[in-house]
């Protein structure tokens, strides 16, 4: 075992854009350590990383998905998180469980924008992060040179990157692609081969020059953290290499430096180098426990969901970090029992009896404790950090396509919930829908898969409707008989009502002014009852905000009147003086802040504006160099693909949040296609 490692466990993330190989170079590197004899392809969807069917669909990951192999006496736990903007929370959620994070991209500058918000997040967590520039095959190289094309990728990475990129290999081309690199630590030239270890060659003369200029770089880098080493380089000795590699365990570890590696997955190129690098530089579980405050102490055991799977065969699985002490099958955990430990190799589960701080494992039927919790064997309140959860962005309605599943329904979506955070649903009140929200149309179809494959729930799906309001723009009074004969005691109710309106977010008032005892008392309630319940649907069809109705005449009968006499009466009178207050019709508006890189603010505002925004302001963001954001309001009818518009504009970055805010007077032509619309489809407006 190198000696250099003081732990037998790494713990690593693999995220990147979608595309850019990522479930490619786990399968390589599960090969490269023997825990497969055959490479899977994601063309043919037998890979470990896509072993769900939404993602075999798809050619896809939609989750994260963990494996664990060995190399060289340590245990390796990769998890291999979906590039897809739309299940970013997968990835954070994932992230703050692992010890380093592989960044993979593909050799395209105009690209490297992408990870921007990736980094951003592994920045501010203090994770340390290595970037694998994967496709390098693909280059387009000038004789032995494919540096001037790598260097424009490694200077658009470093435009999105607040820590200093230092790369660890130059590339060395032949014709038009990549053949081989030269290690800048140890200087030594090596020669791929598919499937194979690389040879180490001769330095090509004419790089020679190059690889200085870059080793000058990463060294120089790295003596902005090592005093010891400027002087070295000031009185030009050349640094052994120990103490370079020593440097770049200890500013990896810190998170104060990126290294960067070079490859071709699918090829296996670059592959062992990268793990082993890991192995040789990327931080201890020890080293990680101690930066978020956990010491080690060993009666008690913490623990931590990173991700949760419903399996058909197995049921509730939680892969789970050990961040401190020791788990056992049949441990009680947050008082529920361990029903199983084991380790993952993608969609396969290895049973083992313990799980030591440092590792991480997926636990059996750990039941109603979802993704995120700190689990404890004595029932401290430790709660370790989570990620912070994504503003839901698109939503559909949803309904069984079965009247009969519909009792079956919130117990799936609870369950489709707790494997996915990032999912999110409500029973509109005012609708009556049930609107299912997620982070985009894939995400949300995913979803819906998920509900269709393991609960046997077939949905179907439309717009959720804008829940629209009215009000009236004048008073009236309006006067309501209710005469009722039927044999025995009739009904009789009779009021006089003023009905007026109020200021934009005053609601609903009501009041009376009886004088006389023209209405007795006890009936009073009963014509309150009755405004309101017709409120719930005005003459539109659409609730009836900001109106106050008073109570100012009446009539009753000693025998024939009753509380529900003066509720229909009430009624009578609204249905009557609605109609002469001019109603008109309120569409709620949200207040958005939408964010950006700078490049894009003007797209951004003509995004608002083209949907009938209003722009309050923007500025730069104090935390985010580079980025605006935008502020003002946008109606609710035009976010329904707002969020696809928007990454559209951005190359997949830009992100808004959102609240309710205000009700606002829908545009009067508008407002008759709305009203013609809803009368079209239901009759009454709003069902």
């Amino acid at each position: 075992m190198n000696e250099n490692v003081s732990s037998a466990t790494r713990n690593v993330a693999i995220v990147g854009p979608y595309l850019s190989g990522k479930t490619t170079l786990l399968e390589s590197l599960l090969s490269v350590t023997g825990a497969i004899s055959r490479k899977g392809s994601i063309k043919d969807g037998n890979t470990v990383g896509d072993g769900a069917a939404e993602a075999r669909d798809r050619s896809m990951s939609v989750e994260v998905s963990a494996a664990s192999t060995e190399y060289e006496g340590i245990r390796f736990n990769f998890l291999d998180c979906p590039g897809s903007v739309e299940f970013t929370q997968e990835t954070y959620n994932a992230l703050i469980g692992v010890d380093a994070a592989v960044v993979v991209c593909e050799p395209v500058s105009d690209r490297v924008l992408t990870l921007a918000p990736l980094f951003k997040f592994l920045d501010d967590w203090e994770i340390p992060h290595l970037v694998f520039i994967n496709k390098m095959d693909r280059l387009t190289c000038d004789g032995d040179a494919c540096g001037s094309p790598y260097r424009e990728v490694l200077e658009a990475l470093k435009s999105v990157s607040t820590r200093p990129l230092i790369p660890h290999q130059y590339p060395i081309g032949k014709g038009e692609h990549l053949i081989g690199f030269i290690d800048l630590v140890s200087e030594q030239a090596y020669h791929y081969h598919p499937g194979a270890a690389a040879d180490p060659v001769p330095l090509p003369e004419s790089l020679q020059e190059q690889e200085k200029a870059a080793r000058a770089e990463m060294l120089e880098e790295l003596a902005n953290f090592d005093d010891h080493l400027l002087e070295e380089l000031l009185e030009e000795i050349e640094p052994p290499t120990e103490e370079i590699l020593q440097d770049l365990k200890m500013e990896l570890g810190a998170d104060l430096i990126v290294p960067v590696f070079i490859g071709a997955a699918e090829q296996d190129y670059g592959v062992r180098p990268l793990i082993e690098a890991l192995l040789r530089e990327a931080p201890t579980p020890e080293t990680t426990a101690e930066r978020r405050g956990l010491a080690g102490d060993t009666n008690t055991a913490v623990a931590q969901v990173l991700k949760t799977y419903y399996t058909p065969q197995g049921g509730k699985l939680s892969l789970v970090r050990v961040w401190q002490g020791q788990l056992t099958d049949g441990i009680i955990l947050n008082g529920v029992r361990v029903g199983g430990l084991y380790r993952m190799l993608g969609q396969q589960q290895q049973s083992i009896s313990e799980a030591s701080a440092g590792e991480i494992v997926a636990l059996g039927r750990l039941e109603d404790i979802p993704t995120s919790t700190t689990l404890t064997t004595n029932g401290n309140a430790i709660t370790l950090p989570k990620a912070e959860s994504l503003v839901h962005v698109y939503a559909l309605a949803i309904a069984p396509e079965k009247r009969k599943d519909e009792v079956k329904l919130s117990g799936a979506l609870t369950k489709l919930q707790e494997e996915d955070p990032s999912l999110a649903w409500e029973q509109h009140g005012d609708t009556h829908e049930i609107i299912l929200w997620g982070q985009g149309e894939i995400h949300l179809q995913v979803a819906l898969d998920r509900l269709r494959r393991k609960y046997n729930l077939p949905m179907s799906t439309h717009l959720p409707r804008v829940p629209y309001k009215e009000t009236i723009r004048k008073a009236t009074s309006s006067h309501g008989r209710y005469k009722h004969q039927s044999g025995g005691h009739g009904q009789f109710g009779d009021v006089h009502l003023d009905i007026k309106p109020l200021s934009r977010g005053e609601g609903f008032n009501f009041s009376q002014s009886i004088v006389g005892g023209v209405v007795p008392k006890q009936y009073i309630p009963g014509v309150e009852i009755g405004v309101r319940e017709y409120l719930v649907h005005g003459p539109l069809g659409f609730p009836v905000v900001d109106v106050a109705v008073t109570l100012t005449n009446g009539s009753y009968h000693s025998v024939d009147s009753s509380e529900q006499a003066f509720k229909q009466a009430a009624r009578l009178a609204m249905t009557e003086g609605m109609l002469n207050c001019e109603p008109t019709l309120l569409e709620p508006i949200m207040s958005i802040q939408v964010c950006a890189p700078k490049e894009y603010t003007s797209k951004v505002l003509q995004l608002v504006t083209g949907r009938r925004g209003q722009i309050l302001g923007y500025e730069g963001r104090s935390d985010w160099p580079g980025w605006d954001c935008v502020s003002g309001y946008l109606p609710q009818a035009e976010m329904h693909d707002f969020i696809v518009e928007l990454r559209s504009l951005t190359l997949g970055v830009g992100f808004f949040h959102w609240q309710y805010d205000h009700l606002q007077e829908v545009p009067g032509k508008l407002a008759e296609n709305v009203l013609a619309t809803m009368s079209h489809s239901n009759g009454n407006g709003n069902g």
